[in-house]
C-alpha cells in the first residue's frame, strides 16, 4: 500500500452525495483510486465493504457489497480498506467452502492466507503462455470422446432454462481428474446466483459424493446482493491460478451461472445510467467476460494448469442471444443441452450435433488416449448425424418408405441416445467410453465403416443383430496389414 493510502487508512470521509440502486456517489473522487476497498461506516454503527468503479477528480462511483439499504447520505462516512479487492490464498482453502466473496460459510475461522492475491488476477503474457495440452477426463462419454477436454481450455456449456445443469455440473465435479496420480488435481466451483435449494444440493451433494475434500468452492446465492455476483467468479479465478502456478495443481473451474452474473452487470450498467448495448446489457460485456475467460491457460515451465468450464442458461434457448453469442466467440468450442433428449429421459441430454471442442486434437491420440480415437469420434458422429436425418426423413416419408440401410442406421441412432449419452449418474472412463463405442458400430455395416482404418475396424469390429445381440463370425486374417493402429 502506498504511502498516501496508509495516511488515508481509518480517515472517515463523509463526503456521500447520493444512492443509486446498488450504487452510491462519492464527491472529491481523487481521494481513492479506482478499485480501490473502502469500510462504509453506517450511522447504525455497522460497517458494510464497497468498491471504487469509477473515479475521477469530481466523483467516484461505489459499489456497495451488502447492498445500499439502510444508507443514510449524511449519517454515512467511508474510509480506506485497501487498494484493490483482494482474496487470502493457501492450500487450506481446498475443501472450504465461502460465500461470493471469499468469507467462509462452512463454519470453519477464516483461513490464513500464505498470500493475499488481487481478485482481478495477473494477465498472462502471451510469449509466456503454452498451449493447452494434455487429457482431462470427465467422466461424461459425451464429452470425453467426442468434444474432449484439454488442460489449459476453456470449454462452456450452453443450456436452456429447466435443463439439468446443477446435476451435470455435480457429475463433472464429482469426476473429473487427470491421467496418472501424480498429478494432484483440484475442482474451484464457483456458483452465482443460484437459490438456497441449489446451495444446499451442491454443499451435500460435494460431501457425499466423496470429492468434498477436493473441492474449493465459492457460492453466491439469489438473495446476495448482486454486487457479489461480480465478485464471484474472480475470487475462484484467482484461488484458482494461486494453487495452479504456485502449488502445481491441475485445477478446473466451473462456474455456473453466467447468465446470472451478466444480469449483474446490466444491473450496474443500469444504475450507472450507461447506454445500453444488445438487449440492454452493457456495450462492453464482451471485454468482462473475456477478463474471466482468458484466464484459463498454462505457463511455459510451470506444471499447474487453469482449465474453465463456464456454464450459461440461454434464455428462450436462444444460441444467438448475447451471453452465448459472445462466449462463442471467446471460448474454444462448446457444449449443448438438448431439451428433446432432456425429454426422453436422457442424462446428460447433450446435443451432439452442435457440439465442438475446438482443442480436441491436443489432448488425444497416442500415449494420450488412442491413436484412433479422432477416426473413432468421426465416425460415430457421421453416423449419429445420418441417423437423425433418417429421422426426420421418417417423419415425411413413413417408415414404411426406408430402406434397410435406413432402418440399421436408425437403431444405430435410437441405440446411441440410449447407451452412449444416457449414461445416467454412472461415471465411465474414457476406456468404457471406446467399447460402447465399438458395440454400437455393430449395429452398422462393415462396409459402412470407412472413417477408421481398415485394420482397426478389424481389430474392434463386432456386427450385432437388430436386438442388439453378437452375431458370430468368421474373419480372414488381413495380410500384410502392418502394426496395428494404436498398438
Amino acid at each position: 500500500m502506498s504511502e498516501q493510502s496508509n495516511e488515508m487508512l481509518h480517515t472517515q470521509y463523509w463526503d456521500l452525495t447520493y444512492v443509486s440502486g446498488p450504487l452510491a456517489f462519492l464527491k472529491n473522487g481523487d481521494r481513492f483510486p479506482t478499485g480501490a476497498i473502502l469500510d462504509v461506516h453506517l450511522p447504525d454503527g455497522e460497517t458494510r465493504q464497497g468498491q471504487i468503479l469509477e473515479a475521477t477528480k469530481t466523483h467516484a462511483v461505489l459499489q456497495i457489497l451488502q447492498g445500499t439499504r439502510g444508507v443514510d447520505v449524511k449519517g454515512t462516512s467511508v474510509s480506506l480498506r485497501d487498494d484493490a479487492a483482494k482474496i487470502a490464498c493457501t492450500t487450506d482453502v481446498i475443501g472450504r467452502r465461502f460465500n461470493g466473496v471469499g468469507d467462509p460459510i462452512d463454519g470453519l475461522p477464516p483461513v490464513v492466507p500464505e498470500k493475499e492475491l488481487d481478485i482481478l488476477g495477473s494477465a498472462i503474457n502471451p510469449v509466456s503462455r503454452a498451449a493447452p495440452n494434455d487429457f482431462i477426463e470427465t467422466g461424461v462419454s459425451a464429452i470425453d470422446g467426442f468434444n474432449t477436454l484439454v488442460r489449459g481450455q476453456k470449454l462452456p456449456i450452453f443450456l436452456g432454462s429447466g435443463l439439468p445443469a446443477n446435476e451435470l455440473a455435480n457429475l463433472i465435479v464429482q469426476n473429473a481428474g487427470t491421467k496418472g496420480d501424480d498429478e494432484p488435481f483440484v475442482v474451484v466451483f464457483g456458483a452465482m446466483g443460484i437459490t438456497a435449494r441449489e446451495t444446499q444440493y451442491f454443499l451435500r451433494a460435494f460431501e457425499e459424493g466423496g470429492k468434498g475434500s477436493q473441492v474449493v468452492a465459492f457460492i453466491n446465492q439469489a438473495d446476495d446482493p448482486a454486487i457479489e455476483r461480480i465478485f464471484t467468479p474472480r475470487c475462484a479465478l484467482t484461488v484458482a491460478e494461486y494453487l495452479a502456478f504456485e502449488k502445481n495443481y491441475q485445477v478446473l473451474v466451473v462456474l455456473t451461472d453466467l447468465t446470472n452474473y451478466c444480469d449483474a452487470l446490466r444491473q450496474i450498467s443500469s444504475a450507472r445510467e450507461e447506454i445500453p448495448g444488445r438487449r440492454g446489457y452493457p456495450g462492453y460485456m464482451y471485454t468482462d467476460l473475456s477478463t474471466i475467460y482468458e484466464r484459463a491457460g498454462r505457463i511455459r515451465g510451470l506444471r499447474g494448469s487453469v482449465t474453465q468450464i463456464p456454464m450459461l442458461t440461454m434464455p428462450d434457448d436462444d444460441i444467438t442471444h448475447p451471453i452465448p453469442d459472445l462466449t462463442g466467440y471467446i471460448t474454444e468450442g462448446q457444449i449443448v443441452l438438448s431439451r428433446p433428449l432432456h425429454r426422453q429421459g436422457v442424462f446428460p441430454p447433450v446435443d451432439l450435433l452442435p457440439c465442438l471442442s475446438r482443442l480436441m486434437n491436443n489432448g488425444i491420440g497416442k500415449n494420450r488416449t488412442q491413436a484412433w480415437h479422432r477416426e473413432w469420434s468421426n465416425q460415430l458422429y457421421a453416423a449419429y448425424a445420418e441417423g437423425q436425418r433418417i429421422r426426420k426423413l421418417m417423419a415425411i416419408v413413413g417408415e414404411d418408405a426406408l430402406t434397410e440401410l435406413d432402418r440399421k442406421y436408425l437403431k444405430f441412432t435410437i441405440a446411441f441416445e440410449r447407451e452412449m449419452l444416457g449414461q445416467g449418474t454412472t461415471r465411465r472412463t474414457i476406456e468404457d467410453t471406446f467399447a460402447i463405442g465399438w458395440k454400437l458400430m455393430g449395429y452398422l455395416p462393415k462396409s459402412e465403416l470407412t472413417r477408421v482404418k481398415r485394420e482397426v475396424v478389424d481389430e474392434f469390429y463386432k456386427p450385432l443383430d437388430d436386438a442388439g445381440n453378437p452375431i458370430e463370425q468368421t474373419v480372414a486374417p488381413l495380410e500384410n496389414a502392418g502394426e496395428r493402429v494404436g498398438q
